[in-house]
């Protein structure tokens, strides 16, 4: 099958380029701005994609200014279903990459059920693109996935995970980090690029799906991991500027859905994750 991919430079694009090469797809990149609404019409019109799955948005928001935000990540979006659903044949299949940042500041294992609350500009963003989504289902097979945590070799280390296993491949003296009792749901992107491909060839599929791991692990406990793989302590000094105000202690997904697609198994502990990760 002919799959565009948005995003596809990005750390989750590589490995979903290489999961779905290995199983038999042609993957296509889309280089056009999706800010620019004609460029992307023209670009999707010449590639005739029989699949689209669009993981590029953009994730870290500066402070004072989120309009770049909403005019990536949700009209951005709205440009391109607007195009695909002026194609003559239709794709077999789109996928939109949401966020578990939709739910907002919840405690406990969330699920697609509940009432999204967004409490960023992020998830914000990425909430109303599911419903500009929703407008467009009648002309188009979308699926929403609302990815949990997740990483692995490659990802930046603005983000927290490689923020830590950076510091114990450094063998560095000390960490600055926030509240080291959060727990969160962590996956690994491997699994993520498998589960964003099983949802492409199961057609019957539709909906919204949780992509989680479903099991918690504090940021104390990955700490612990990697000083028991590396052999070296590290000091932990909490940086106030690092704790968010009224964090919670505990949230992960529920997998009850995408459990339905295929075996979850393969998610993987954050064990191997870090392993992984060391090693590379």
């Amino acid at each position: 099958m002919k799959v565009l991919v948005t995003g596809l430079d990005g750390f989750t694009g590589a490995y979903l380029e290489r999961e779905l090469a290995q199983h038999g797809h042609a993957v296509t990149g889309l280089q056009s701005d999706l800010t620019d609404w004609d460029a992307v019409s023209r670009e999707v019109a010449a590639v005739q994609p029989e699949a689209v799955i669009h993981l590029a948005a953009i994730s870290f928001v500066p402070s004072g200014d989120s309009t770049d935000v909403y005019a990536v990540n949700t009209l951005g979006t709205q440009g391109l279903l607007e195009a695909l659903a002026r194609l003559p044949v239709a794709p077999k299949k789109v996928i939109l990459a949401s966020s578990s940042n939709v739910y907002g500041m919840r405690a406990g294992v969330l699920d697609e059920s509940m009432c999204p609350k967004p409490v960023n500009h992020y998830g914000c963003s990425k909430l109303a693109m599911e419903h500009i989504a929703e407008t467009y289902s009648a002309r188009l097979p979308i699926v929403i996935t609302r990815p949990f945590n997740y990483t692995g070799v490659g990802q930046d280390e603005n983000f927290l995970i490689p923020k830590i296993v950076s510091h114990f491949k450094r063998r560095a003296p000390v960490i600055e980090l926030g509240n080291t009792d959060v727990s969160r749901d962590f996956s690994d992107v491997r699994w993520i690029a498998c589960a964003y491909r099983h949802l492409l060839d199961n057609g019957e599929y539709a909906g919204i799906y949780n992509l989680c791991s479903g099991r918690l692990n504090s940021i104390k406990q990955v700490v612990d991991i990697l000083a028991e793989l590396t052999g070296h302590h590290i000091d932990v000094v909490v940086n106030p500027a690092f704790v968010r105000p009224n964090d919670i202690l505990q949230q992960c997904g529920s997998t009850r859905r995408i459990d339905e697609v295929f075996s979850n198994d393969g998610s993987d502990s954050i064990l191997s994750t870090l392993k992984w990760m060391l090693a590379n």
